[in-house]
């Protein structure tokens, strides 16, 4: 009610249609299980008297209701994250093999970002890997995903960039401009990282993109936000942002076939 009262229509309908529904949600979980559980009890043994241990609200209990608001990662917040980052190197190596020095580069960018060295006002990482089919690209992408995330698959929003071929397609990422069917939706890009700001985004094949939606990425990397059709300032600065490309690695095989050719 005070949200709406000062005008903050946005932050109302976050209260009215995610917050405080989770709340009830979650009260309403908890007094199943507490039913089931006297239920139980009963059963085994009827003449018992009723229990008196009742569901006790605890910080992680909290935490976990914060994050699933938030889309920030608040159990992750806790001393065990230096270990897990200064062990981070290694664990990637282990999944995806031969590529220790695109590992080596990752790490330490991430590393960087974590300790406030690198610029406040871009993505936590902005990289971008290229090479022949089969060489890990991807696969880095779903290691760092899952290291940083435990493996939970709300914070990764993986895009396809063969269809982002034409010039309209940018609305697809920022959300279709007012009037026009979807605009409701919001952009598939945009609302994701609204939703989920600590996140991995993977652009896969970015080189079959419109130059138009390569421009849209520029600002994304050199700026740390977007703006969506709705006019909402979409904040990217806690994001990690992967492209892949195979796009000239036919020309370095041809190389590499060359020189064995030569030394033949």
């Amino acid at each position: 009610a005070a949200a709406k009262r000062v005008g903050d229509y946005e932050r109302a309908a976050d209260l009215d249609y995610g917050a405080i529904p989770d709340l009830k949600a979650y009260i309403a979980k908890i007094e199943r299980i507490e039913q089931e559980r006297r239920a139980s009890a009963e059963a085994a043994d009827p003449d018992a008297e009723e229990s008196t241990v009742s569901e006790i609200v605890t910080p992680k209990h909290i935490a976990e209701i914060v994050a699933r608001w938030t889309g920030i990662p608040v159990t992750k917040l806790s001393m065990g994250e230096r270990e897990r980052l200064l062990s981070l190197d290694q664990r990637l190596k282990e999944r995806v093999i031969g590529q220790d020095g695109a590992v080596r580069e990752v790490t330490d960018c991430i590393l960087r970002s974590k300790a406030g060295l690198a610029r406040e006002d871009q993505p936590t990482g902005s990289f971008l890997f290229l090479g022949p089919t089969g060489v890990g690209k991807t696969e880095l992408a779903k290691a760092l995903f899952s290291e940083l995330y435990d493996g939970d698959e709300r914070h990764l929003t993986r895009i396809d960039m063969s269809e982002y071929t034409e010039q309209h397609s940018v609305s697809r990422l920022v959300g279709a401009p007012p009037g026009y069917i979807g605009h409701d939706e919001g952009g598939q890009l945009t609302e994701a990282v609204r939703r989920k700001p600590y996140t991995v985004v993977l652009f896969d094949e970015v080189e079959k993109a419109h130059p138009r939606v390569l421009t849209l990425l520029l600002q994304v990397l050199d700026e740390g936000r977007l703006t969506d059709s709705k006019g909402r300032t979409v904040d990217f600065t806690n994001a990690t942002i992967i492209l892949t490309s195979n796009i000239g690695a036919q020309y370095l095989l041809d190389i590499e076939e060359g020189d064995d050719k030569s030394a033949a």
